[in-house]
């Protein structure tokens, strides 16, 4: 096998404010990577910011797509959203800061710890954002945790 080659690879769409469906995606990549004996450690990094990202679709945007590659070394993660965007990045990912309305935080979401979860999982978060238009949050999962270094950047 190819290591620059993804083994898997899978491509969904998230529709905003379902919440009906809320989840399932990164459900189902937690069963597709323990079917692929991948650690339980690593496993709970990639599906909890998987979650988080895919609920900030749900909360926030009006539709977005999920593709993730499963490679041999790691796992990568692409959400791209149309919806307001982020006016201050570094403003989101401070633990507890919320733009959810009152009646997502009724619900128990939008808490303010999506971005921040994201970050303290992944190895590495790159988040591009036009206010106006949408989001495109990619991150990375290494097996090997001495790669990457939790980086973000912001474009």
């Amino acid at each position: 096998m190819n290591p620059h080659q993804p083994h898997i690879e899978i491509k969904k769409e998230i529709s905003g404010g379902d919440f009906s469906t809320a989840g399932q995606i990164s459900s189902e990549l937690k069963n597709i990577l323990q079917q692929a004996g991948l650690p339980p450690q690593f496993i709970r990094r990639v599906v909890i910011a998987t979650y988080e990202a895919e609920m900030n679709v749900v909360i926030h945007a009006y539709r977005g797509t999920f593709s993730t590659s499963i490679y041999p070394d790691h796992v990568e993660v692409i959400l791209e959203d149309e919806g307001p965007g982020i006016p201050d990045v570094d403003l989101a990912f401070q633990e507890g800061f919320s733009t959810a309305p009152p009646h997502i935080r009724e619900m128990g979401f939008g808490a303010g710890y999506g971005l921040s979860n994201m970050k303290k999982c992944s190895n590495q978060i790159e988040i591009q954002t036009q206010v106006g238009k949408g989001t495109k949050v990619m991150m990375i999962f290494y097996l090997d945790q001495t790669q990457g270094n939790s980086s973000v950047s912001n474009k």
